[in-house]
């Protein structure tokens, strides 16, 4: 799968993100203010500390104290002018970078509106093991990725690729691209993604290739997948939810609070731009983790860019930076109904007239809660594995986050392989 899709930015010239790129200088550029701001104040010990770093801090303030409030600023600007520079170097280089990805190699067999199902399949006799199984032999396989991200962290680079991991091993990956939201779409809300169109692909694909298959949702996806298998049942045989939120208190109420803080200005923002902006998409992720951006850019910097490293960087960067936006309907579905009311573990969350509740998942389930998740974390993905029949559940908890888990240089041994291995023997 490649990057030839008709709404998609065109790659060409220099990069713009990380993106919202505004943002992220303002964070790095704020937290070296405060500072500054702050050290009279930590040297007269009115800063309160987590107990874990009481001792290294105390620590550094008898080290400080042979030194004056002139002397330590001037070193805290020299720190924030390194940092700053080693930024700014890494993302220039990020932007100028030549990797681009690949023209188109896996064919559609299915599409409606911008929604599209990309056939691994037919590209199974290129990557297929010949000492494991014949192309296709062991069936098709629907991936569902989310509505916010493009699918192709699915198919990350022909070394990245859970889609054509699994085509390796003998089976069909047919992975579905939600799209930019079209002129079809526009109005769509979660029963018109899921009821709609995620079922009708689901028909579709279960026809053409002779019955039910299994089905595996990642994050977001992992949802609409467990409501579609609700939804029709008889299409699913197994199901596999990735690093799939379900209780977004489990975890403390962190995550609410950001979405709460944020629900005032849905409203007009909906209907500003009729849609919610990849930039505040990209805006309320960063916050659950300011900081992120600005440690992986000054170890970008450090890179050869010449190297695979390098390029992988590139290819996860650009993935990240390739958003959706959400419709106006699934904006305050998600964000209201999911993040701030939690419905969906309050038993409140129903597609078309049916209650989504895992207890009412009907086949063999496996549930992927990679323990180092900060989008997702452990808590709320484990709360939906507690809700399926425990006859009928399995769980696997690799020690990955909520990306590496899927395209990770572990990846193959931490998730995809104990993947294959559930489909085999469940």
């Amino acid at each position: 799968m490649g990057e030839n899709d008709q709404k998609r930015p065109q790659a060409s010239g220099l990069r713009a993100g990380p993106r919202p790129l505004a943002m992220h200088l303002a964070v790095e550029m704020t937290s070296w203010l405060s500072s500054r701001a702050a050290l009279p104040l930590f040297r007269k010990q009115l800063m309160p500390w987590k107990p874990e770093l009481t001792t290294a801090a105390e620590s550094l303030r008898q080290e400080m104290s042979h030194h004056s409030n002139d002397v330590m600023g001037q070193a805290i600007d020299r720190a924030a002018f390194a940092q700053h520079s080693a930024l700014h170097d890494g993302i220039r280089r990020y932007q100028a970078h030549p990797y681009r990805r690949g023209a188109d190699d896996v064919p559609v067999i299915w599409q409606e509106g911008e929604t599209r199902i990309f056939d691994y399949g037919a590209i199974a006799s290129e990557v297929v093991n010949a000492d494991i199984a014949k192309p296709g032999s062991k069936g098709a396989v629907l991936l569902v990725p989310s509505l916010v991200n493009r699918g192709y962290i699915l198919d990350l680079n022909k070394k990245r690729s859970f889609a054509r991991f699994l085509a390796q091993q003998g089976y069909r990956p047919l992975l579905l691209e939600w799209g930019y939201p079209g002129a079809d779409e526009r109005d769509f809300g979660m029963d018109d993604f899921i009821a709609g169109r995620l079922v009708m692909a689901l028909q579709d694909m279960a026809e053409q290739t002779g019955g039910p298959m299994p089905v595996v949702g990642y994050c977001m996806g992992g949802v609409l997948a467990m409501a579609a298998c609700l939804l029709e049942p008889a299409l699913v045989s197994q199901l596999v939810l990735l690093a799939t939120p379900w209780d977004f208190m489990a975890a403390g109420p962190t995550q609410a609070r950001i979405a709460a803080a944020f629900a005032p200005t849905l409203p007009h923002m909906l209907s500003v731009h009729d849609e919610l902006p990849v930039d505040v998409l990209q805006t309320l992720f960063s916050s659950l983790d300011p900081f992120m951006i600005g440690e992986k850019f000054r170890r970008f910097a450090a890179m050869d860019p010449s190297t695979n490293r390098a390029q992988d960087f590139v290819a996860l960067e650009d993935w990240l930076n390739d958003g959706v936006p959400l419709t106006r309907k699934v904006a305050i579905d998600c964000l209201i109904g999911w993040y701030v009311e939690n419905r969906p573990a309050r038993g409140n969350w129903a597609i078309d007239g049916i209650a989504i509740d895992p207890a009412g998942v009907t086949c063999p389930t496996l549930v992927v809660i990679p323990e180092n998740d900060r989008i997702v974390p452990p808590e709320s993905a484990l709360a939906l594995f507690d809700g399926l029949d425990p006859s009928l559940r399995t769980a696997h908890r690799p020690s990955a986050g909520h990306i590496g888990m899927m395209v990770g240089s572990r990846a193959q041994g931490s998730t995809w392989q104990p993947v294959v291995d559930w489909l085999e023997t469940a």
